[in-house]
């Protein structure tokens, strides 16, 4: 059993200030750096370029500033969508922010899942199979680009000729690269080739988790992967709420739950609780072999749940 993670995942929709300056980005610094400072291990980044008319922060842009005002937790992006930019391009940037933050990059990849923002800037939205086998040819243009003095690659979709990447990430091979979907006959497959986690996203029960890790398996079984080499990711809710007892656990729920759900939809996906509450519904999933958490704290950019997840639940188990 490998040391347990707990990740701190920060949607773009989650920071709003009503503004479009500098404001918006000082709720993310502010909210990083206690992050770091409560002792998570790493801060994730959803890659949006719009999200209805709400004012959001270009993912890679924010992340290179992030990196120069922390000095331990590390970055990730959950996920980059590969259409969004140019593989090369992309290993460029990764490159340099792994070297800004001294080696702390989490590299999250995806095949996209919103068409409204792809055609908006742009973007082609092909079905899922081109989506995803552009995926694995980008990946594959990132990791020869991280590695090789000249890089080649010629696919389908993307090629490169004589590239040259330097300097290389300060990560050795190469920063982990997280792939994120649970697609079973093509996300995961690409999973199996190349992740160094897998990430599923938010999963409604424990049995369909422990399904798609046995689909994850027999895709490494057959690609020829050891299995036991990716590291297993778990979102153990939709999103967290935590108190010391249940008059401000009420509290809270009122105070975040939208008007138009019951209790008892929104509970449905919501870990809301008590610190042992939360420690028996991780447990099973630790058994399992999960050594990373995905938490989304539904206060954000509230720190509440956030400050008592790390000095009650994440203490204790760590």
């Amino acid at each position: 059993m490998g040391k347990i993670r707990f990740d701190v995942f920060m949607p773009s929709y989650a920071f709003q200030t009503g503004k479009s300056d500098t404001s918006l980005f000082k709720v993310y610094q502010d909210t990083v750096l206690e992050c770091e400072e409560l002792g998570y291990d790493s801060v994730w980044f959803d890659d949006h370029l719009m999200f209805a008319k709400t004012p959001i922060l270009e993912c890679w842009t924010l992340l290179s500033a992030l990196a120069s005002l922390t000095k331990r937790i590390r970055l990730g992006t959950m996920v980059t969508p590969t259409a969004f930019r140019n593989p090369a391009l992309l290993a460029k940037m990764a490159t340099t922010v792994d070297i800004i933050s001294g080696g702390r990059l989490e590299l999250g990849l995806g095949s996209g899942i919103q068409p409204e923002e792809h055609y908006a800037y742009g973007y082609p939205f092909p079905e899922l199979k081109v989506r995803t086998e552009r995926l694995q040819e980008a990946i594959e243009v990132i990791k020869n680009l991280w590695i090789e003095e000249k890089a080649n690659f010629e696919g389908k979709y993307y090629k490169i000729s004589n590239a040259i990447c330097e300097p290389k990430p300060m990560q050795k091979p190469h920063p982990p690269i997280t792939i994120g979907g649970s697609g079973e006959k093509y996300t995961l497959k690409v999973t199996a080739k190349h992740a160094n986690r897998c990430d599923f996203g938010y999963l409604s029960s424990i049995d369909l988790y422990k399904h798609k890790l046995q689909v994850l398996k027999n895709h490494c079984k057959a690609v020829g992967r050891d299995y036991e080499k990716i590291q297993k990711t778990c979102w153990p809710a939709g999103q967290i709420l935590i108190a010391l007892d249940k008059d401000n656990l009420d509290d809270t729920i009122q105070r975040v739950k939208p008007k138009n759900i019951s209790r008892n939809d929104f509970e449905k996906f919501c870990l809301a609780g008590t610190p042992e509450d939360c420690m028996q519904k991780l447990q099973p999933y630790i058994d399992l072999g999960v050594t990373n958490f995905m938490l989304y704290f539904g206060e954000l950019p509230d720190t509440t749940s956030l400050r008592e997840f790390a000095q009650t639940v994440a203490k204790k188990i760590k």
